[in-house]
């Protein structure tokens, strides 16, 4: 409560002095898993920073606090944001999406396909969470490692070898605090700031619980002995092994969290640097919707000098709660040294776009004087696709309780149509979850059993977010355009994924078997479908919510890079963009984890460069 109480008072006495010009070294925007952590760390080097954030600060609510809430988080109109995205531009397409929302005249949503006449359309949900904490406050904790090709293309693009996938899990052990590796594992961290558990196998001990049967049958699929499975299922997903992204096996998942349960998070790190204000020089504001970054006048290259910001609740449209006409106070905050902006992959791009940096075309429709014409802001989006089977078996497979994540059997495999690495990443239980809409997810009941997928390495990297308007209230117009580039790959890929994934329930017994299978394969036949057909209800009902690279980092050649290696925003200087948005490609299957770690990367940039300006 004292760390709760230290950081209202820090944003009521900033807010209250609103009409004075403040200055700090650093400004960062956005308190997430890229701007919440690398504040900290500036702080904590001794440098005055200011942390915006445009929500409020839910940490000490249980439905934040603790990670098996996640899904009543991802729902909470306390913090969330609802963009409405597309997934194409096809509209025969985009009508066929079961989970499509439409908005009724008394407020409420209808879901589905068939909405009453007086309905209005309003998309596809994709909820980001504006809190202290950013979307680490909603999310599954789930912890991953890129490829390494994934790192190794900064390499490749920058030339600036500080990029290897080894020389980047340094910085898994610096912010790492390992609950569950033997101490001094060099794999891992365990003085940092981030907890991480790995979940409970025992239930893998029960030979005759039909979720072991299916996870040993898993195993012998994957290419190893059955017998071999409850120790494959222990090993460690974040591990360092030869040749790690072609090797198809059990994993144990690890996440976010303590052992209790409670949800490890920016949110932790941000109180802990605030309770000690006198050595960290750490200010938070709260309820501050960034509307532009401010330049100098008169410079050769364009500099960043600060930020403009409106403070006020639900101020951005995207929030369910705004209210039509609701404006905020307007006042200016001074950057002595950087802006830093970590808005995340959809709000970063609109704040530069907003700030004159971006496609000149796009910026000219709305009066946006160009600052500097970078084509590539709010272009190249990637995003992991998402899927799952799941059926309805005759009695219970297994029993789920979220702590931990007991109960589920969690692999990366590579299907046979993959051109090199691993691409599917899976975790099969009894639960259901199938995408987002208003009040999701839906319950089956007991006799519920999903393997849900998230697809690794997309082929297509078409997405955008557009501008609607220059008013910084106005959420953007956004368009995922899954598949449009070798999308018959990755749609294959996807089908190989479940067709073996569903050869492994057929080991539950016979008292489960056998599956109604809901999707993509409705009914009790194991093969009852096409691979045509499984194809065309991915590509229709795919889901996602790894969204990254619309202000991604490249090489001086590169007319679409934003970024360079140091996170600097090209052509323009005292301004860097940390967070996901800056990665030239999705970071595998979660991307979370390598967010924390190029914010650990991004404050070891900077406070170098700092250093050698002093």
């Amino acid at each position: 409560m004292y760390q709760k109480a230290l950081l209202i008072l820090a944003t009521i006495a900033l807010c209250a002095g609103a009409q004075k010009v403040a200055e700090y070294d650093y400004v960062v925007v956005g308190s997430g898993p890229g701007g919440g952590p690398l504040a900290c760390d500036l702080a904590r080097a001794g440098y005055s920073t200011l942390l915006l954030e445009a929500g409020d600060d839910q940490g000490d609510n249980p439905t934040y606090a603790n990670l098996g809430n996640f899904e009543k988080a991802g729902s909470d109109v306390l913090s969330r944001w609802d963009f409405w995205v597309k997934h194409s531009d096809d509209q025969e397409r985009e009508h066929r999406f079961h989970k499509t929302t439409w908005q009724l005249p008394n407020g409420t949503y209808y879901i589905g396909l068939d909405p009453p006449k007086e309905a209005k359309r309003l998309g596809k949900q994709y909820p980001r969470s504006a809190t202290l904490g950013g979307c680490a406050m909603h999310n599954a904790g789930v912890c991953s490692l890129p490829q390494d090709e994934d790192w190794n293309i900064i390499v490749n693009k920058t030339g600036d070898a500080s990029w290897t996938a080894q020389n980047m899990r340094k910085y898994l052990a610096k912010i790492e605090k390992n609950l569950y590796a033997p101490t001094g594992s060099a794999a891992h961290g365990f003085d940092g700031w981030l907890s991480t558990t790995d979940s409970d196998l025992s239930w893998t001990k029960n030979e005759s619980l039909p979720a072991t049967k299916i996870m040993k049958e898993l195993a012998k699929l994957l290419g190893h002995k059955e017998s071999d499975a409850t120790t494959l299922a222990k090993t460690d997903i974040l591990g360092d092994y030869p040749n790690r992204d072609q090797i198809s096996s059990l994993y144990s998942m690890v996440q976010h969290q303590d052992r209790a349960g409670k949800r490890s998070s920016p949110n932790n790190y941000i109180k802990a640097t605030l309770s000690d204000p006198k050595k960290y020089p750490l200010t938070v504001q709260l309820n501050s919707l960034v509307t532009r970054v401010l330049f100098a006048n008169g410079t050769k290259l364009p500099t960043a000098i600060g930020v403009e910001v409106m403070t006020g609740q639900s101020l951005y449209k995207a929030d369910p709660r705004h209210k039509v006409g609701t404006k905020g106070q307007t006042s200016r905050i001074m950057a002595k040294r950087e802006v830093i902006v970590s808005g995340g992959t959809f709000n970063t791009p609109q704040i530069l776009k907003l700030s004159g940096i971006g496609p000149a075309e796009e910026l000219k429709k709305f009066g946006i004087a160009i600052v500097k014409e970078l084509p590539g802001v709010g272009e190249n989006m990637a995003d992991n696709y998402e899927g799952s089977i799941i059926g309805i078996g005759q009695t219970p497979a297994g029993t789920f309780t979220p702590v931990g994540a007991p109960g589920l059997t969690t692999a990366i495999f590579k299907t046979s149509s993959s051109p090199k690495n691993r691409n599917i990443y899976t975790w099969c239980g009894p639960f259901s979850f199938e995408g987002f809409w208003p009040g999701f997810p839906e319950n089956h009941g007991p006799n519920q059993y999903e393997c849900a997928m998230v697809h690794i390495g997309p082929k297509s990297q078409a997405g955008y977010v557009h501008l609607t308007s220059a008013d910084p209230q106005d959420v953007p117009d956004i368009n995922l355009n899954f598949f449009k580039n070798n999308g018959d790959q990755d749609l294959q890929e996807i089908v190989e994924g479940a067709n073996l994934l569903r050869k492994s329930w057929q080991a539950a017994g016979s008292t489960v078997l056998p599956f109604n299978e809901l999707h993509p394969c409705p009914g009790t036949g194991a093969g009852n479908c096409t691979d045509a057909a499984q194809r065309e209800y991915i590509r229709d009902q795919t889901y996602s919510h790894h969204a990254t690279s619309t202000c991604a980092i490249g090489g001086e050649n590169d007319r679409m890079a934003v970024l360079d290696n140091k996170f600097r925003v090209r052509g323009v200087r005292n301004l860097r963009v940390v967070d996901a948005s800056a990665f030239p490609v999705v970071p595998g299957a979660f991307p979370v984890l390598p967010t924390y770690m190029i914010s650990a990367k991004a404050a070891e940039d900077i406070l170098a460069e700092a250093k050698n300006q002093s």
